[in-house]
């Protein structure tokens, strides 16, 4: 399950208060080819009852008769995955079991390469070629070491910056607080050297704001038209140490469009000593006075620098199986199988880094419910001697925690007629159902959904908390925003949540499996029906934390795509109703500027929304089929 980065959370369900994620679905239902209408019904009836019974047979015996779904989970997060990272050997092997149990099924390949369909990612940045920061002052020359005394930040840019230095205070731009440290100085191509965190005036009125956060500093900057940002600690805590930043830890785009690195007090002081000032004079003047203290270091201080970043990239692997029906119509039931290897920026466990995480219930949960039910229906079709009305794609996702990569790779290149595909039911962590409680989201983006899930879920010992609104950050979102009626399901957050302590132990493999049962049941619902399911847009209440701004400023009502683009902010759909929808802007369009920022990322796209103000109307730039258009926005308020 994705970390989603714009908050975007339809179920409003979060006890841990992270980041919110993802909620999925699945479903499946069975007919029979005869030349008698009639007759069709009655084997439809017949086979429905059929797998009514087999899967009651199997919950009750689940434990001892039937492990194959604790044993797939069991496999998926054992050692041997690694946890399952995108780009890793862990996740080929978890690719290789997936494909092996959908080639002793006899199902058919349904990838552009038999089951599997390739697509690339970038999976991390290294430190490499030529790193730097040499320093000429009135005490001579120096080179800083780098991992000791200065270290890039991941999402830099790459390349050279030269001159003299500006202290910016704390690279803040805040006009809720009016306060702006680069007023009156001019930073164009120049370095700035800034504070981490924020004035202590921001922080007294509530918590950390956005000002404190590296990405907001380094667009800021660059939006200044600075060529380089440099962070420095600054004041210390009693017993901290000044330590740089571990390589990778801050999340942030691919890449700032700006140099960015950190170094330690000790070398920030010997400059501010050059210009006849202390680190942390300077920084107890800013959060006494509540004023900027912002200066330009002598001429004779110049520093050259250089960062060398290199981007990993993996090709990696959907997997996909396919069970034909008697038409060419099929329902898709999705999972992703991918996690987070051994840790990192979305570990909840940071100082665990390093250890396997091995992503028992996100998503080994779900992945081994997609296998599950495909041996279900193998199994019935081959009790039965008859086919399916409509066929079932099983789907199993890769790049889902990159940013629902697998998913939105699949509908720009679908393997079936997208036109063909029903229903998609997607699940992602079920496998921790407390309570008996069960989220099922997108129930209002298909016709049929309620009163299909109205019919079954009265069958199943399961409570159901329903949420009319489709997207979330799971891979149902990237069929959504394709108008394919498309339900989630999700047995909610817990403790272990994206840490090495998710672990197959903790399953609750029966609860799991009646709600396979009932997935099943909505399946054959979907599969069997005369009329498959109208699409319907959902308009929901303007969400706080939703529609593109990660719960900062107005709203704005854009879904964005979460693969990066070399430029701008891709937007998969956008709210029916939103002030985007007003303006005419639509799925497919890439925003590029905003008022008088430019948009290179999504990061960017959030800090200027959310410097932005409701009722403000705003200009905005965007490409649509290659050609750049101009729309003016009215920014609402969020509710």
């Amino acid at each position: 399950m994705d970390i989603n980065p714009l908050n975007i959370n339809p179920l409003n369900i979060n006890p841990l208060n992270v980041n919110p994620l993802n909620m999925k679905i699945i479903r499946n239902k069975i007919a029979r080819k005869t030349t008698s209408r009639s007759a069709w019904h009655l084997s439809t009836a017949l086979a429905i009852a059929i797998l009514a019974g087999m899967f009651a047979v199997h919950a009750q015996n689940s434990a001892a008769k039937d492990q194959h779904y604790l044993d797939d989970v069991r496999a998926l997060a054992s050692p041997d995955m690694e946890g399952r990272g995108d780009g890793t050997k862990g996740l080929t092997r978890a690719e290789h079991l997936i494909v092996q149990r959908y080639k002793s099924l006899g199902l058919e390949p349904a990838g552009n390469d038999g089951y599997l369909q390739p697509f690339s990612v970038v999976t991390g940045a290294q430190i490499k070629g030529d790193n730097h920061v040499h320093v000429q002052s009135p005490q001579g020359k120096a080179e800083l070491k780098l991992k000791e005394e200065c270290v890039p930040i991941s999402f830099s840019s790459s390349g050279l910056a030269a001159g003299t230095m500006i202290f910016a205070g704390y690279g803040a731009s805040a006009s809720e607080f009016s306060y702006d440290d680069y007023a009156g100085i001019d930073v164009k191509d120049k370095i700035v050297l800034v504070l981490s965190g924020e004035p202590t005036s921001f922080t007294t009125k509530g918590g950390s704001t956005p000002h404190a956060s590296l990405v907001t500093k380094a667009i800021n900057a660059r939006n200044h038209g600075a060529k380089a940002l440099v962070l420095v600690h600054g004041k210390l805590m009693p017993g901290e140490e000044d330590l740089l930043q571990r390589f990778g830890s801050e999340s942030g785009p691919v890449d700032a469009g700006i140099l960015l690195l950190q170094v330690k007090n000790a070398a920030a002081d010997q400059w501010f000593q050059s210009a006849g000032k202390t680190l942390a004079g300077v920084q107890e003047q800013i959060n006494t006075s509540e004023k900027p203290a912002s200066f330009a270091f002598a001429d004779d201080l110049h520093v050259a620098l250089s960062v060398s970043i290199q981007h990993t990239h993996a090709t990696v692997n959907n997997v996909l199986a396919y069970l034909p029906g008697l038409t060419d119509e099929y329902v898709i039931v999705g999972a992703h199988y991918d996690h987070l290897g051994y840790g990192g920026e979305h570990s909840l466990a940071p100082d665990m880094t390093g250890q396997i995480h091995p992503g028992a219930d996100d998503n080994a949960s779900g992945t081994a419910g997609v296998l599950e039910l495909a041996r279900q229906f193998v199994a019935l079709q081959s009790k039965t001697k008859t086919k399916l009305k409509r066929g079932v794609l099983f789907m199993n996702f890769a790049g889902e925690e990159l940013g629902l990569l697998g998913s939105e790779a699949w509908v720009a290149a679908p393997t079936k007629p997208l036109d063909k595909a029903v229903a998609m039911l997607n699940m992602d962590m079920i496998g921790r159902i407390k309570d008996d409680k069960v989220y099922i989201g997108g129930v209002g983006t298909g016709s049929t959904f309620k009163a299909y899930l109205d019919q079954e879920d009265k069958k199943v010992p399961l409570k159901f908390e329903y949420s009319q609104g489709g997207p979330a950050s799971s891979d149902h979102t990237s069929f959504i925003v394709k108008k394919i009626p498309s339900l989630f399901f999700f047995s909610g957050l817990h403790a272990d949540y994206h840490k090495p302590s998710d672990t197959w132990d903790k399953i609750n493999a029966p609860s799991a499996l009646k709600l396979l049962e009932l997935i099943a049941s909505v399946t054959n619902d979907l599969d069997a029906a005369d009329d498959r399911p109208a699409f319907q847009a959902v308009v929901e209440p303007k969400p706080l934390g939703g529609g593109s701004g990660g719960g900062y400023g107005p709203y704005f009502g854009s879904i964005p795509d979460f693969a990066e683009i070399p430029n701008g902010v891709k937007f998969s759909d956008v709210r029916a109703g939103s002030p985007a929808a007003k303006a005419g802007l639509k799925g497919g369009d890439i925003l590029i500027q905003f008022g008088d920022k430019p948009i290179k990322n999504l990061y960017d796209f959030t800090d200027a929304l959310r410097r932005s103000k409701i009722g403000d109307v705003v200009e905005v730039k965007f490409l649509r089929d290659g050609k750049e258009q101009s729309a003016t926005v009215t920014l609402e308020q969020r509710r």
